[in-house]
């Protein structure tokens, strides 16, 4: 998480908020400041979601050989340099 913040103001049901504290008690995270690290993990979730769904849709005519190619050719560049 970043060291800089930002506060937002969210509105949800009570039943939301509710079910939140519970699930975030039942885990072990009833903790000031867990519902802001559980927004940010489910939005951050939901962002590589997203960016993963449109570089699936952008290649999803690129054969599986080529991109099995191409991972293999950045992880060997990788190795290289981690030497």
């Amino acid at each position: 998480m970043s060291t800089a913040t930002t506060r937002w103001n969210l509105v949800v049901s009570k039943q939301t908020d509710q079910d939140l504290r519970q699930l975030l008690a039942s885990e072990g995270r009833s903790k000031k400041g867990e519902i802001s690290r559980f927004v940010e993990e489910a939005v951050s979730k939901h962002i590589f979601d997203t960016a993963l769904k449109a570089v699936h849709k952008r290649n999803a005519n690129v054969p599986y050989e080529e991109i099995e190619a191409a991972v293999e050719e950045s992880l060997a560049w990788a190795r290289t340099r981690m030497r």
